[in-house]
């Protein structure tokens, strides 16, 4: 999929806003219909749908396949992906300048929580090391859950693990029946996959995410006891961020860009103007979420920070204001100032 991003990228700039539309269409792409990432998506959906802004909640493998559907999938403004993609793809990808260009003209909206790692095993998978020489289902390709797999295995130079590219929904019927020996799912916990009163605790675990060359890349992370009914202890493992990222349009360019920057202000300006209710009634884990936690590599979109101007009228009141010029010699700063300001007016 990653070798086509430089075709389907010519083809990004053609989609233009068709004439007469009421509305142009506008999409997220998120992840598993048991993920944290679709729930999330549905709440942003719904701050939208109070605007009278259709926003199509897409399910998706993931990670990679959200950051690819951003690029080149029409209609699509929005995804939300693990912050380590951009690692993934600077390392593993780091000789195709395709990849890397793509790289370059995607931005950050906001960074959302903590994703947990979950490594479901047998009891007798003690630790990572003990996964050696064991079958364990990574994910479906171009899935966060993979990226994050291949990249552990890696930096903890696991040798000899026999990878299984099956999703976490059906690596989970494969442990219970012995098929496979522990397997890997990336999610806010707590993850609905593993809320089944069905896992049984005496035979399988979470394994301890514990290693000092992960912390290098990951974030030390709890699951308290009693977030599954099989896990009676605490549980250590590392997180990565969840980010809901963008692309850099062009307003200048054409009507498509024009109209996809302005969706992304409004969703921005919804987002921040709602957050207390996300937090109130929304998924748990927009609990946990620090809008002013940037993670490294990643730079704010300039249509995020139209949306984050005080003076800006989303579409469910009146148009939106003339935006201000980007100043790219702060990085980010100017973000993290509006993102005061507005924080403070609430």
């Amino acid at each position: 999929m990653l070798k086509k991003l430089g075709l389907a990228l010519s083809l990004l700039m053609m989609f233009c806003l068709p004439a007469g539309s009421a509305e142009l269409e506008k999409n997220i792409m998120t992840g598993g219909a048991k993920g944290t990432y679709i729930k999330i998506g549905r709440d942003i959906a719904g701050l939208g749908k109070a605007c009278g802004q259709t926003l199509n909640v897409v399910e998706s493998a993931g990670s990679l396949e959200n950051f690819i559907g951003v690029r080149n999938r029409k209609n699509t403004q929005f995804g939300i992906v693990q912050n380590d993609v951009l690692e993934y793809l600077k390392t593993f990808e780091a000789n195709d300048p395709e990849i890397q260009t793509a790289v370059r003209g995607v931005r950050i909206m906001f960074p959302l929580y903590n994703e947990e790692v979950h490594v479901l095993a047998k009891t007798d998978i003690k630790s990572m090391a003990d996964l050696s020489g064991r079958k364990v289902a990574i994910g479906v390709k171009d899935s966060g859950t993979y990226l994050t797999a291949t990249l552990m295995l890696d930096i903890l130079q696991i040798k000899d693990v026999q990878k299984v590219e099956v999703n976490p929904d059906k690596a989970l019927p494969q442990l219970e029946s012995g098929d496979i020996d522990a397997f890997f799912y990336v999610a806010g916990a707590p993850a609905s996959l593993f809320q089944s009163d069905t896992i049984d605790g005496t035979k399988f675990h979470l394994v301890p995410i514990t290693e000092a060359p992960l912390l290098a890349t990951y974030i030390p992370a709890k699951i308290d006891a009693g977030t599954y009914t099989f896990q009676k202890e605490a549980v250590d493992v590392v997180a990565v961020k969840a980010v809901m990222m963008t692309f850099d349009y062009d307003k200048k360019r054409n009507a498509y860009q024009r109209e996809s920057c302005k969706a992304v202000a409004d969703f921005s300006n919804y987002i921040i103007s709602n957050l207390d209710k996300l937090q109130a009634t929304g998924h748990p884990k927009w609990q946990t979420v620090d809008l002013s936690a940037l993670p490294p590599g990643w730079k704010v979109g300039v249509c995020v920070k139209e949306g984050l101007a005080a003076n800006y009228k989303p579409t469910c009141t009146t148009p939106a204001a003339t935006p201000t010029s980007d100043d790219e010699s702060g990085e980010n700063d100017d973000y993290l100032k509006l993102l005061k300001e507005r924080l403070k007016k609430q």
